[in-house]
């Protein structure tokens, strides 16, 4: 019940974050295991979906940090399961396709700490407090993430190359 009620939830984000569809079903797949493991740590049932989102986002944390061959070969497109059911006509639905996907891979080419704070307020959602307290961060450093990730999204977006290839995001 709990993977129905959250899971496309969970699995959105750990894709914003990961950029890997298998990966993000993977972490998620992880998340709700240790959840089940670990759900008598849950004090305040009211706060179980902040709680699955704080295990999913450490499951994506840690599978960032360990090397895969699928990084290697990251896939450039955006996975059909993040579309909305709704069908609208062709040419709003191949310019919705364009710039969900070209907003997606410029999120993707952010690096992880600015993908992190990016997908948490704008898909999640969330306020700056409730980011700092979820990552275990100063709120200062929340708001500097958000603002240098917006301004690499910009510059990816409007296509500035010589901008992007001499800059590590």
């Amino acid at each position: 019940m709990l993977m129905q009620h959250y899971g496309d939830d969970l699995l959105r984000t750990a894709y914003m974050l990961l950029g890997d569809r298998h990966e993000a079903e993977e972490a998620v797949q992880d998340s709700f295991i240790l959840a089940f493991e670990r759900i008598g740590q849950l004090r305040d049932d009211t706060k179980l979906n902040s709680w699955l989102l704080r295990i999913a986002i450490n499951r994506c944390r840690m599978r960032q940090r360990i090397w895969s061959f699928r990084k290697l070969f990251p896939s450039p497109h955006v996975e059909k399961w993040l579309e909305k059911e709704e069908e609208p006509g062709p040419e709003v639905q191949l310019l919705q396709q364009w710039r969900k996907g070209r907003l997606t891979q410029a999120i993707h080419n952010l690096s992880y700490k600015y993908r992190e704070v990016i997908t948490l307020h704008y898909f999640q959602e969330m306020g700056i407090a409730e980011i700092a307290d979820h990552l275990e961060l100063n709120i200062n450093t929340v708001k500097a993430r958000l603002a240098r990730g917006r301004h690499y999204l910009r510059q990816i977006l409007e296509g500035d190359p010589d901008w992007i290839k001499n800059n590590q995001l």
